[in-house]
């Protein structure tokens, strides 16, 4: 039940994100660069290459699990540690 649902979901975004892409490439390059307008399905492949070229396929939970990590550590730590950690992060700003 839930994976056909995640399917539309992840479907019906592509549309609206490639619309949008679309939509923009469509009032503003052709008026500002003099080239052609592109389809729905050259938006989508544009969004793909930029996702590809500038953010990856890694998402969103490697960041958090990392400071998770870090927020479990510090709150292990001793206050000593604690300044000391302050102080070397400081000094590399």
């Amino acid at each position: 039940m839930k994976i056909p649902f995640v399917i539309a979901i992840g479907a019906f975004a592509l549309f609206v994100f490639s619309g949008a892409v679309m939509f923009l490439w469509n009032h503003i390059f052709p008026a500002v660069f003099h080239i052609g307008v592109i389809t729905l399905w050259q938006a989508a492949g544009i969004l793909l290459l930029c996702r590809l070229l500038f953010g990856g396929f890694k998402g969103r939970h490697g960041r958090w699990r990392g400071r998770k990590q870090m927020f479990g550590q510090w709150q292990d730590m001793t206050p000593e540690e604690k300044e000391l950690f302050k102080q070397r992060a400081h000094c590399c700003r």
